[in-house]
């Protein structure tokens, strides 16, 4: 996504193996990666010659958080399964952590990853 944003203003669309190649990732990773995204609708793509990928908006509008929730599960613990949870004396510190983290995703644009 950094990668796309320091290329946003040209606005032309950037193939995946340049991405791959400039970032250092596995171009079938990237692949994966990139389908999760365009399904979030943070980037857009196009196949075939002259194919490649943008952003879908711009990257002051975009937030980490925006970026890591359809890649990750950024809850730290998952308290559902836990025969435990009504009464366990730690939820609320799992809860704060969540919401600490998720805070500090949604601070960050990703405009300011590339200045």
């Amino acid at each position: 996504m950094v990668y796309l944003a320091k290329n946003f203003k040209k606005g032309k669309l950037i193939p995946l193996k340049d991405v791959s190649k400039a970032e250092a990732i596995p171009f079938d990773f990237l692949e994966k990666i990139f389908s999760s995204l365009e399904k979030a609708k943070l980037i857009k793509s196009k196949n075939g010659i002259g194919g490649g990928h943008i952003l879908a908006k711009n990257p002051a509008k975009i937030t980490v958080r925006d970026i890591v929730n359809p890649l990750e599960d950024t809850t730290s613990v998952d308290c559902r399964f836990c025969g435990k949870s009504r009464k366990c004396a730690s939820k609320n510190v799992w809860g704060m952590v969540d919401l600490a983290i998720d805070k500090t995703l949604k601070s960050i644009k990703l405009s300011s990853l590339i200045k």
